[in-house]
């Protein structure tokens, strides 16, 4: 199995909902480091997995919506606990979803899972991974 992967990051606010949140009840900012990893059996006829300028810049305009966001006021989060393991989810919908389109070009025709992982921290990070035909 090969695979490729890309970075970028958000800065985000956001609050939670229930006991087992503590004090992360309160509003309160993140920094998430997002990677999104690409896997293929075979690479392309040009020797890749995907293109990694096409998949740095859907990554960027996936994340751009969400930078100095405070989440809980974006309508697709309203009654969302954005845990990073949903947020996880939501930028793997979005990335599978480009790629379904074609926005990451003709070489990405053989990826067949992606992995989201969003680090909260140097000691915490959550992941959603699925294959791209279905999730």
């Amino acid at each position: 199995m090969y695979a490729v992967e890309v970075r970028d990051h958000i800065m985000i606010a956001h609050s939670f909902k229930g006991e087992m949140f503590g004090p992360a009840q309160a509003l309160h900012g993140a920094t998430f480091v997002v990677d999104v990893a690409f896997f293929r059996e075979e690479l392309s006829a040009n020797s890749v997995v995907v293109d990694i300028g096409r998949a740095i810049d859907e990554l960027k305009a996936i994340l751009k919506p969400l930078n100095y966001k405070n989440l809980d006021e974006l309508p697709q989060f309203k009654g969302v606990q954005t845990t990073t393991e949903t947020l996880s989810r939501y930028v793997f919908d979005k990335m599978r979803e480009a790629l379904k389109k074609g926005a990451l070009g003709e070489e990405s025709s053989g990826v067949s899972r992606i992995r989201v992982t969003l680090h909260e921290s140097h000691v915490a990070r959550a992941w959603f991974e699925g294959p791209v035909d279905r999730a």
